[in-house]
């Protein structure tokens, strides 16, 4: 089942203050910031406004069912979760604030959710649906290949940002373990004497 939200009409054109502003956060480098005032415009036009109480679930880990839509936080703080696979309690791998974009995997790929985002106070988000992707490339083809690109891009980031993380806990995890072995000599050694 869609969103609430899915079938609502455009809400940019109902609240110009916060359309104003995602226009603007759309081009901040932590999200899209390849994009010019004009194409951030021109998406914008094709999203929705919406918002969420502290508490909720915006995005939840592993759901298949919906993957068709990306938010940019226009207020408020998102708090990325994955889950624990020992203990099944929510990790929480960071917090974002105005000007991130979350979801853009799913909306791409229709993959199911890689993390679980809750809201940690009230979040006002403008919402991209696939659907009004297709209409934006159907209508606004270069604006809409640009955005892709960009969207593309900012997962590669995050994909090398992540390999590095795993490479640094991969080292870690290396000299914990050496560091381990090098006290499981001492003891043998202090055991002999």
């Amino acid at each position: 089942m869609p969103p609430a939200w899915a079938d609502h009409p455009r809400a940019t054109q109902k609240s110009p203050v916060l359309a104003a502003a995602a226009i603007k956060l759309l081009r901040t480098p932590t999200a899209l910031a390849q994009l010019s005032p004009e194409e951030s415009a021109c998406i914008v036009s094709f999203m929705r406004l919406t918002g969420f109480a502290p508490g909720a679930t915006i995005l939840r880990e592993g759901d298949q069912q919906e993957t068709g839509y990306m938010l940019l936080v226009l207020t408020g703080e998102v708090s990325v979760q994955t889950t624990d696979g020992g203990t099944h309690e929510p990790v929480v791998i960071s917090v974002l604030g105005p000007g991130n974009v979350i979801g853009a995997m799913g909306l791409l790929d229709g993959a199911p959710r890689s993390a679980t985002c809750v809201a940690s106070s009230r979040i006002e988000a403008a919402v991209l649906s696939r659907g009004a992707l297709d209409q934006l490339i159907a209508q606004h083809p270069h604006v809409g290949a640009k955005l892709m690109v960009a969207l593309c891009q900012r997962v590669s980031d995050q994909l090398r940002a992540t390999g590095q993380q795993i490479g640094m806990y991969v080292q870690l995890m290396q000299t914990m373990q050496a560091e381990i072995d090098a006290l499981k000599q001492q003891l043998r050694d202090d055991r002999r004497d």
